[in-house]
């Protein structure tokens, strides 16, 4: 069927005049389900417009186009990758890439450096935060897109490239040639948030992030006794679903993480959790949002539905649909959705989300300012004090309740789980 039907295309890419039925052809790929009349329409609008738009149409432009319309009437997921498109997915996936070790925005036209990675060549060679990239190579950046800067910036691994930048404080731009190094994307990041109680975050799910979370967990036990973890999983929108496993792995010592169901029954996936609790059972919070997507809900429904975890935060964002990528000729591939993932309770989280255990809605905490109120100090003719009036302290500005009311509360639950493991210990 599938050598009927690329020969039908074959001969639907012809001219009008080349359209034309063949009735024994089309009978025995009618009979096989081909498409037959909707193949010939294809062709023909495809040949019309190439003949009558108003402008000339790149036929090879047309076709992408046509592949992408396909695409993009399946699901919001499935997609075709150019080969830039392909290279970035790559990328993202991997965590590594040639490049200069920098983080970069755009402000007034010009890309400015958010901030340089430690022992990168952008480091090294004395760019700061706050610097502006007026020039790459023989290119202004003024009028680039973002995207298009970064990708001239990248590039193979003992390239060069020249900046040219202006600083805060210097009067005029100067020049810096540097060599393309290999750098790594850190998706985790974790630090003692209290003593006893570490905190990690994990921003996306990368082929090295359960090998990245282990070495924060030991670095976290090293530092002291733990009594209890923050995993904060917030605006994560997901990645490799091989790195999701070994990240709940971390924490389960057997039984089911996650399994996928592809369209036929026969095509079900299993990923079981290995034996050891790196954490040994220690009380694990996990926060969520309606940012958290994909793997991090895998990650999140596999720790709630084997109760190793308390789930805190909002709904989550409800994608639980796996996509396979299958490369194509000339550097493309298809980014193709191919099942759909299940808890271990056989939950299917697509659009519905996980339900966090303790719902905290967004919130900003301020300092009350003191109600008005009668008091004897109102009252006419009142006996003073005698003593001098110490005012109670005030809460500490900038403090974790004011910056994250989420990580707050998840650290008070975390907290009060630990303290009652210890109050019924012999």
């Amino acid at each position: 069927m599938k050598r009927l039907l690329m020969g039908l295309c074959a001969a639907g890419m012809m001219t009008a005049p080349a359209l034309a039925a063949d009735p024994a052809l089309d009978a025995q790929a009618r009979e096989q389900g081909v498409p037959v009349d909707e193949l010939r329409a294809f062709a023909e609008v495809m040949e019309r417009i190439s003949a009558a738009y108003i402008e000339d149409v790149d036929d090879k432009a047309l076709l992408e186009s046509a592949i992408r319309g396909m695409l993009y009437e399946l699901d919001p997921h499935s997609e075709y990758l150019t080969p830039d498109q392909f290279t970035d997915l790559q990328v993202n996936t991997s965590g590594e890439f040639g490049g200069l070790g920098i983080e970069v925005s755009m402000e007034n036209g010009f890309v400015k450096v958010v901030t340089p990675l430690d022992g990168t060549p952008a480091s090294k060679a004395g760019i700061n935060a706050g610097d502006l990239i007026i020039k790459i190579d023989d290119t202004f950046v003024k009028g680039l897109a973002l995207d298009e800067a970064v990708a001239m910036l990248r590039g193979e691994i003992g390239s060069s490239v020249q900046l040219q930048i202006i600083s805060r404080d210097a009067e005029k731009p100067r020049k810096v040639t540097l060599k393309r190094d290999r750098i790594e994307l850190k998706s985790v990041r974790s630090e003692m948030i209290e003593p006893g109680y570490g905190y990690v975050r994990v921003t996306q799910f990368q082929n090295n992030s359960g090998r990245d979370l282990e070495r924060h967990l030991s670095d976290l036990m090293d530092e002291g006794e733990l009594k209890g973890l923050v995993l904060d999983l917030r605006n994560n929108p997901g990645g490799v679903l091989n790195a999701a496993v070994q990240i709940a792995d971390l924490f389960l010592d057997g039984g089911l993480i996650v399994y996928t169901q592809g369209r036929e029954e026969s095509n079900r996936t299993n990923y079981a959790a290995t034996p050891g609790d790196m954490l040994a059972g220690l009380p694990v919070v996990v926060l969520v949002n309606a940012g958290s997507a994909s793997a991090s809900e895998i990650v999140a429904g596999a720790l709630q539905d084997q109760q190793r975890a308390i789930l805190v935060g909002e709904r989550s964002f409800g994608k639980g649909s796996v996509q396979t990528v299958l490369p194509l000729h000339a550097d493309r591939a298809l980014k193709l959705t191919t099942a759909r993932y299940y808890t271990p309770n056989g939950r299917s989280i697509q659009a519905e989300g996980i339900e966090p255990d303790i719902t905290t809605n967004v919130a900003r905490v301020e300092l009350q300012a003191e109600v008005s109120g009668f008091r004897e100090s109102n009252l006419r003719g009142h006996l003073e004090n005698g003593q001098a009036r110490t005012d109670a302290p005030k809460a500490e500005e900038g403090s974790l309740a004011e910056r994250d009311y989420t990580l707050y509360e998840g650290l008070a639950i975390l907290k009060g789980i630990a303290l009652s493991r210890q109050a019924v210990q012999p």
